[in-house]
């Protein structure tokens, strides 16, 4: 998928480790698990490609968020994308992070 980020802070997150915001700050496994979530999304050719990976929890998100998907990062943080597709290639996936949440507040 071609991954694009909706923040800058996100798409620092996941090329440098930090989100160059002090208000931003996470802890180092909540990074990691970012950046290793954001690896999983690059990889996959089509969303289907990410059922497979259970320690992901991808799911579709209902309420407020319907039309967003999520990914774990950690126990407590997901990773919140959109997806929209191309007509120019079928499989082509834009996947646009939108962001990293606490899953519990």
């Amino acid at each position: 998928m071609v991954v694009t980020f909706n923040e800058e802070y996100l798409e620092n997150l996941y090329t440098k480790g930090d989100t160059g915001n002090k208000k931003l700050r996470f802890q180092p496994q909540i990074v990691r698990g970012y950046q290793k979530g954001i690896k999983y999304l690059i990889q996959a050719k089509r969303v289907e490609d990410l059922y497979p990976f259970k320690s992901l929890h991808f799911e579709a998100l209902s309420g407020d968020k319907k039309g967003r998907f999520s990914i774990k990062a950690n126990d407590q943080y997901r990773i919140e994308f959109t997806l929209s597709y191309t007509d120019e290639d079928p499989v082509a996936t834009i996947c646009n992070v939108v962001e990293l949440s606490n899953h519990y507040k």
